[in-house]
């Protein structure tokens, strides 16, 4: 697998994207994210506000505001590794616990 980069979240989750599963992201699910490589590595990186699903304790949402508000969701696994699930544009933040804010 080719990755498109890797990141350590600031809660030292190393989230990794690969090239393929990007691609299936933006031309499938979000067509929008397109381009937007960078910007979903910054919401990793440093996000505004990062809470955990509600319905999965291994899922965490990376928000980060820009020209508007995005949304990186990342499964983090026991081994401290993790993985992109999602990004898209949101046009409110979901429900779950807070868990850390910039």
């Amino acid at each position: 697998m080719e990755e498109l980069f890797e990141v350590v979240t600031p809660l030292g989750c190393r989230v990794r994207v690969g090239r393929d599963y990007w691609d299936y992201v933006v031309s499938k699910k979000h067509p929008y994210m397109r381009d937007r490589e960078g910007l979903v590595e910054e919401a990793l990186r440093g996000p505004d506000e990062i809470r955990k699903s509600k319905t999965d304790q291994g899922i965490f949402l990376y928000y980060i505001r820009k020209d508007r508000l995005y949304c990186a969701v990342a499964r983090h696994e026991d081994d401290g590794r993790g993985f992109l699930i999602t990004a898209y544009p949101a046009d409110k933040l979901k429900e779950g616990e807070v868990i850390w804010t910039k």
